[in-house]
């Protein structure tokens, strides 16, 4: 029996997708997805992870190949990776696929813009390169089989994202398919992550293995095979092949299943709320509650929130504000809203009255909502002090590909994150610009509005 050759078919397509017009709403999505990751990059840039990487990138120095936006700071394409990476991991505000558990967009994107800012692409090739990026990441999970990468205690965030980025870096670099196949390769040796992020209590070493890391080796990847830089054939298959060291059952035909017609760039979730993506359900069925029957702090006597039970353990009491459900949905009840800010404040975790507001959540893992067709559903019940319980049930949160974001949302989720940075004149030319990606003939072209002046990096308020 002759042994498919996924990686040359693999790395053909990659060849083809750079000059592969995509779908309409495909490339919708794309420009979608590529303004909110930029969201995510700029607003992150001025939280904790994000002082860290600026202060670490800026003792590396480098080649001025590519900027790390929200700075003013120019360096290699692959520092530049690194930083603008860790700021889009930097909180809770990327891009989710709820089927895999993956973030492709805060490493995507950076590994994409970095390399295409040192090449001069258009916007049309970013779009492209981004899309086949977010294919890549997600398929690669699929074909180790994700729970099976967290079974083994590994991250399968960090895991997809080294795949996810040498696919939209190799195609900006322009590689043909002898270079694909050895970026692969060089990707492949690259691919690492524990599952220990979840101990991590300041999201700086989870913005580095969600993100900056995947989003560094993919461009490492990409730019030593530019360099000439040979490595092995078939990393997808013969021996000691990636998917058998990663997976005890790996599943290769995953990897090129659907090429060209599945784009996962569709299947993406956008995020309304900053925060992990366990708690966008339960938010969402709250504030359906609040909308209807008008819940406050007076007249709510407790809240319990059921989430599937791998969820659940996600969000659990987490020691970060962002990713403790039982203190959002305590913020979102005396706030009526959540906010930027208000999911960033590590100080009011332990606000006594935000604290007594807290004792009346509770949060149960469900077994019942265990259900692959809606991983990552959430249902709400408040008990009100007239004795009456309201419930709602939200199986798909808004910005998942089953109750998509409208482009005006996503504008106004953009425009609400990248003001604080960059102004209003600024923000305005970014949505603009990348909502029309497709007719910028220099990426180049984007970049000053999405770096700031020396003057403005000694004006920096970071939150903590």
């Amino acid at each position: 029996m002759v042994t498919p050759d996924i990686t040359g078919q693999l790395a053909s397509y990659m060849v083809e997708a750079r000059d592969r017009s995509l779908p309409p709403d495909v490339a919708v999505a794309a420009k979608h997805r590529i303004l909110d990751s930029l969201a995510a990059v700029i607003s992150g840039a001025r939280l904790k992870p994000g002082e860290m990487a600026i202060k670490y990138i800026g003792l590396q120095g480098g080649t001025p190949e590519a900027s790390v936006l929200a700075t003013d700071i120019r360096t290699s394409a692959v520092n530049a990776a690194l930083a603008n990476g860790m700021f889009g991991h930097a909180d809770e505000t990327d891009d989710f696929e709820p089927v895999t558990k993956s973030h492709p967009g805060c490493s995507v994107v950076p590994a994409a813009l970095a390399m295409a800012e040192r090449a001069g692409s258009s916007g049309e090739e970013l779009i492209r390169a981004v899309a086949l990026g977010y294919d890549l990441c997600c398929r690669f999970l699929l074909a180790l089989d994700p729970d099976a990468v967290r079974g083994g205690h590994r991250s399968a965030e960090g895991t997809s994202s080294t795949m996810g980025s040498v696919g939209a870096a190799a195609s900006i670099a322009r590689l043909d398919e002898a270079g694909m196949r050895y970026s692969l390769s060089y990707a492949a040796q690259q691919v690492s992550g524990l599952w220990s992020w979840v101990r991590d209590a300041e999201h700086v070493e989870k913005a580095f293995d969600f993100a900056g890391m995947g989003a560094r080796n993919g461009v490492t990847a990409a730019t030593m095979s530019e360099a000439g830089l040979t490595g092995v054939w078939d990393i997808f298959q013969g021996e000691h092949n990636v998917l058998q060291a990663l997976s005890l059952d790996p599943r290769p035909q995953e990897m090129v299943a659907g090429l060209g017609s599945r784009f996962f760039i569709t299947e993406t979730a956008i995020k309304p709320y900053s925060v992990g993506y366990p708690i966008q359900a339960p938010l969402d069925a709250f504030f359906a509650l609040q909308r209807r029957h008008g819940l406050t702090v007076d007249n709510v006597e407790s809240v319990t929130v059921r989430l599937p039970r791998d969820g659940a353990g996600v969000v659990n009491n987490r020691s970060m504000p962002d990713v403790n459900c039982q203190h959002m949905i305590a913020v979102a009840l005396m706030d009526g809203e959540v906010t930027f800010l208000s999911t960033h404040d590590y100080q009011r975790m332990s606000d006594p009255a935000t604290l007594s507001v807290k004792d009346r959540i509770t949060l149960i893992a469900d077994e019942d909502l265990m259900d692959p067709s809606a991983p990552r559903s959430g249902k709400v019940a408040a008990n009100l002090k007239d004795g009456s319980t309201v419930e709602h049930f939200t199986p798909h949160a808004y910005g998942t590909k089953e109750n998509p974001m409208s482009t005006d949302d996503v504008n106004a989720k953009v425009r609400r994150l990248l003001e604080p940075v960059l102004g209003e004149r600024r923000t305005e030319t970014v949505i603009a610009s990348v909502n029309e990606l497709e007719n910028l003939p220099d990426i180049r072209e984007l970049i000053p509005y999405l770096t700031v002046s020396a003057a403005e990096m000694e004006d920096i308020t970071f939150i903590h």
